[in-house]
């Protein structure tokens, strides 16, 4: 299945996202495109085929386990567990953090939010902002904060083409301006905000902070290098990501390329971060380009990759299996993410 675009206006967008190929007028930026949505009131509708204009959300209602994974659908329910984006930032974004499930839970949410950046495009000097540079307590964060300081302690990184950042939940960070990435992260839109720069939004208002909901999400732990360092070769598959949320990995495409999926039970999707790519799988082909996605059920075995010149594509699914070597039960067990980021 491929998938309509959903289009959102920020304050800090820009048009980057309009040089993939599209068309989000009359929207006079485009902050975030939302490639693949599970998101309630933000589910992105089938495109193609008999299921055209059924969202992810009834698709997987229908066909459950069929569509992604008998042991995910057990796991994750009716709603789909990813939100997949393409992100423009031509300003800075907000400094912020998300809750881990948990809390979320605790709060009434759905889902926290774990997530992880491939920078696309990156202008010269461009940065993130990702966790601390030092430790600190929840008292000295929050004197540091009243007294307007708070970037004197973040963690910075220069981000360039091809870098990738796993942000799991709890750690602080931020876009810098002057990125073009695509998002993989858990099917949830829970964001809060801790600086905004002072900076007005599109109606001149200041935009709301959740200071005191932050406190209880933060790791408030040092960070020296967030950055995932990996070596990858053409037409081979590389991992980026591995966590009980979604596992990441990077395909260059050069040449025709097929794939076993039979022993993996899960959906895979397909998200081209450069170039022009086709998927074939169950008798049917379909060509996506940069900022499009194809999804492959969990009932077909097998899938074909092919490019139009060099293309790049992440190759995302749920890994059941993450969640038994994390020994964890529920997607609400959060004790993983020190285990996970031990292992770094």
């Amino acid at each position: 299945m491929k998938f309509l675009p959903l289009f959102k206006n920020k304050v800090w967008g820009g048009n980057k996202i309009s040089t993939l190929g599209f068309d989000y007028a009359p929207l006079p930026n485009c902050g975030e495109l939302w490639v693949l949505s599970g998101v309630e009131d933000d589910e992105t509708v089938v495109e193609n085929g008999f299921l055209a204009e059924n969202t992810i959300n009834e698709v997987l209602e229908i066909y459950m386990g069929e569509l992604v994974g008998e042991k995910n659908f057990d796991h994750f329910g009716y709603q789909f567990p990813l939100l997949l984006k393409i992100i423009d930032a031509n300003d800075d974004l907000s400094i912020q953090v998300h809750p881990d499930d948990q809390l979320a839970r605790e709060r009434g949410m759905e889902n926290g939010k774990t997530e992880m950046w491939y920078i696309m495009e990156a202008e010269k000097g461009a940065k993130i902002v990702d966790g601390f540079e030092k430790s600190v307590t929840p008292e000295e964060y929050q004197q540091i904060l009243d007294m307007g300081k708070l970037e004197s302690i973040l963690h910075l990184e220069e981000a360039q083409s091809g870098d990738m950042f796993f942000i799991p939940a709890g750690r602080v960070h931020a876009l810098g301006k002057g990125l073009l990435l695509a998002e993989v992260q858990q099917c949830s839109d829970c964001t809060y905000r801790i600086y905004d720069y002072n900076r007005p939004d599109s109606n001149g208002k200041l935009r709301e902070l959740h200071t005191a909901q932050a406190l209880d999400a933060i790791d408030f732990s040092e960070l020296k290098d967030g950055k995932t360092h990996y070596n990858y070769s053409e037409n081979n598959t590389t991992e980026l990501a591995k966590c009980p949320y979604f596992t990441t990995n990077l395909i260059p495409l050069t040449k025709p390329m097929r794939k076993d999926f039979s022993r993996l039970d899960s959906f895979v999707i397909y998200l081209c971060v450069e170039g022009i790519a086709a998927v074939k799988s169950m008798e049917t082909i379909l060509p996506i380009h940069a900022g499009e996605c194809v999804l492959v059920p969990a009932v077909a075995e097998q899938v074909e990759l092919f490019s139009e010149g060099p293309a790049k594509l992440l190759e995302i699914y749920i890994d059941p299996q993450q969640w038994v070597d994390n020994g964890i039960s529920h997607a609400n067990d959060m004790d993983w993410v020190a285990r996970f980021i031990g292992k770094e």
